[in-house]
């Protein structure tokens, strides 16, 4: 069992400082190899514990049947014993939307990829939809995604560079490489273009993985999740405009339903399941340091496309909205196996609301090109 850290929060290690570009013809001059591993140990500071107010759920116990990602019970509380299964989701060009499942996953996180584009690193433990995707190639942040879930990876394939992190892993044995597989876990729909149609069915993966013995039930801490809003919010929030660099999110707060509506390139974004719109109890904005690598993602007539580091480890600043209010705040995860947490700016906890949360990570504000990338709110 891991130890999880609450009452310690850790130094963030000394950024670069440099601005980095998103192009296929980025000079190497100045790059980084991918290191290790991301077992560094900074300096702790000691605080005070935070403090759990009434009515909290997590972030050490939960009642019986709650699911720990989201802070809702499930309708059977066997499905908490299975470990969760991440999937790589694409969101480009835009032909692959409406994706199927996405609104189904407990957690999103939405991450550039190359060339200023999206992807979706989609967490789901709750539910098991039978048809997710498009399924496209794991990256680097997945690397990180995985051991935080304690998780297994459904990806359609990966660079050289991404698949030896990959396969020299503690979690190598839970890789489920989407062309290994057919059916019933992976196919290709043929009325999709290629390579946009690979799609996986969920229980079928939990069922091999258990199959396999690999479905062990994790250990899941961290998440902290209270009904009520918070105090401490800067002010009302209804539109959450987000730009990255070749797609642009909108989330607009409905307050019937209390939950946040995505929009994508200016349409209202849906799952192809459902036929319903996407929506999120909590949007989370992650500010993390982006560093290229020298692992080659793509070439394409003499331009190569570099994969990029995303450090979500230690310690950063972000944004909370829940419940139409912003919440200024740190994110937190001490070490590899801590899930992404959430802390007020002087070191308390700062509460999700019951539901699913998309978290939108973004380079650090001296890394964005404004005219590029911005976060606007009305």
């Amino acid at each position: 069992m891991h130890h999880r850290a609450t009452t310690i929060t850790w130094l963030a290690s000394l950024l670069t400082g440099c601005t980095l570009m998103f192009s296929t013809t980025e000079n190497l001059t100045g790059q980084t190899s991918l290191p290790n591993d991301t077992t560094e140990t900074p300096t702790p500071i000691v605080e005070n514990a935070p403090q759990l107010l009434p009515g909290a759920i997590g972030p050490d116990l939960f009642d019986p049947g709650v699911n720990p990602l989201t802070g809702l019970p499930v309708s059977d509380p066997a499905v908490l014993l299975r470990r969760p299964l991440v999937v790589k989701v694409s969101n480009a060009p835009p032909l692959v939307r409406p994706q199927a499942g996405i609104g189904a996953a407990d957690l999103v996180y939405e991450h550039y990829a190359e060339g200023g584009l999206t992807r979706f690193s989609a967490i789901y433990y709750g539910q098991a939809p039978e048809r997710v995707g498009s399924i496209r190639s794991a990256r680097l942040i997945d690397y990180e995604l995985v051991p935080m879930y304690e998780g297994m990876l459904a990806f359609s394939g990966a660079s050289i560079g991404v698949e030896d992190k990959l396969n020299t892993s503690d979690f190598s044995d839970r890789l489920f490489k989407g062309v290994l597989f057919g059916l019933p876990y992976y196919w290709r729909d043929e009325s999709i273009e290629v390579p946009h149609n690979m799609f996986t069915n969920t229980a079928a993966l939990w069922q091999l993985a258990t199959e396999q013995g690999i479905n062990q039930p994790p250990n899941l801490h961290g998440m902290v999740f209270r009904p009520d809003p918070p105090a401490g919010s800067v002010g009302a929030v209804n539109v959450i405009d987000l730009r990255y660099r070749a797609t642009r999110v909108r989330w607009e707060y409905d307050a019937a339903s209390e939950l946040y509506r995505r929009f994508a390139d200016g349409e209202g974004h849906f799952d192809a399941n459902t036929l319903q719109q996407i929506t999120a109890a909590n949007v989370v904005i992650i500010y993390a340091d982006h560093t290229f690598t020298d692992i080659v993602e793509s070439e394409f007539q003499g331009n190569k496309s570099y994969s990029i580091e995303i450090k979500l480890w230690f310690e950063g600043n972000a944004i909370l909205f829940r419940d139409g209010q912003r919440y200024d705040a740190r994110w937190i995860r001490p070490t590899r196996y801590d899930l992404m947490a959430l802390r007020t700016n002087d070191g308390q906890f700062l509460y999700l609301k019951p539901g699913n949360t998309w978290f939108q990570v973004v380079r650090l504000p001296e890394q964005q090109t404004p005219e590029e990338e911005w976060l606007r709110v009305e």
